[in-house]
């Protein structure tokens, strides 16, 4: 029977994707408004390579998009871009419509609740606390902290055993097949994509992994109820073949 459902962070909990792109948006119009001597597209075209390429927990952004622009560093531009990087960030910090309700619904319904995301901890602690969201989960695992990330088994091993359940006790809710869904499969674990966000359309291969597909969050509670009545139904068959 589940015991525990598990939620990534990034465009299942918090809506992200949109978040990071106009918090980028606005870094460069800050830049270009405080001197910066090249025109948007160019620098914005420039920042997602780079992006791309380094991560985004690279913590130079704005250092290596001058060197990429070939231009000399500049203090002035980079602190334009990290102020309104961060000033967009913080006050347009959202959750996932209907993610407190759902959050409040499986806990009263005996579930606990985990989180398990990649990431930079200290980003992703920011996000879960200035959300107010730690109070509603019992674990939350962070590849950066634990040194392993999604899809690689061990972080969802990991998972598991702190929460001390088995495999087939826990279902992995996320928006990505690959990362969340394939992972979480791999080791056992029923699975909900939640088809939201940039990777809604995206890495289609892996669909065959998932046990569920929601597009709200809202229809999570009587997914798993209804893996648990699955659940009860098996046992009762393997039951009655064995008399």
């Amino acid at each position: 029977m589940i015991k525990v459902v598990f939620f990534d962070l990034d465009d299942t909990l918090v809506d992200t994707s949109r978040l990071a792109e106009m918090a980028r948006r606005n870094a460069i119009e800050n830049m270009v408004r405080h001197g910066l001597p090249v025109d948007f597209d160019t620098a914005y075209q420039e920042l997602l390579e780079l992006i791309s390429e380094y991560g985004s927990n690279f913590s130079r952004h704005f250092d290596y998009l001058l060197r990429r622009l070939d231009l000399p560093s500049n203090p002035k531009w980079v602190a334009a871009g990290v102020i309104a990087y961060h000033n967009t960030k913080f006050a347009y910090l959202r959750t996932v419509k209907g993610v407190r309700r759902v959050l409040l619904d499986l806990q009263r319904a005996g579930y606990r609740l985990g989180i398990i995301t990649d990431g930079d901890p200290i980003k992703q602690w920011e996000k879960i606390l200035r959300l107010e969201l730690d109070a509603y989960f019992d674990e939350v695992f962070i590849s950066d902290y634990l040194g392993v990330k999604k899809p690689h088994r061990k972080i969802f091993e990991k998972a598991l055993r702190k929460m001390k359940v088995e495999p087939r006790e826990a279902v992995m809710v996320g928006d990505r097949l690959y990362s969340d869904i394939y992972g979480a499969k791999q080791v056992g674990m029923k699975t909900v994509w939640f088809r939201y966000g940039k990777y809604a359309d995206r890495e289609l291969e892996y669909l065959e992994y998932a046990d569920s597909t929601v597009n709200s969050l809202d229809e999570i509670l009587d997914i798993v109820r209804g893996l648990n009545l699955e659940e009860g139904e098996e046992r009762s068959d393997k039951e009655v073949h064995a008399d």
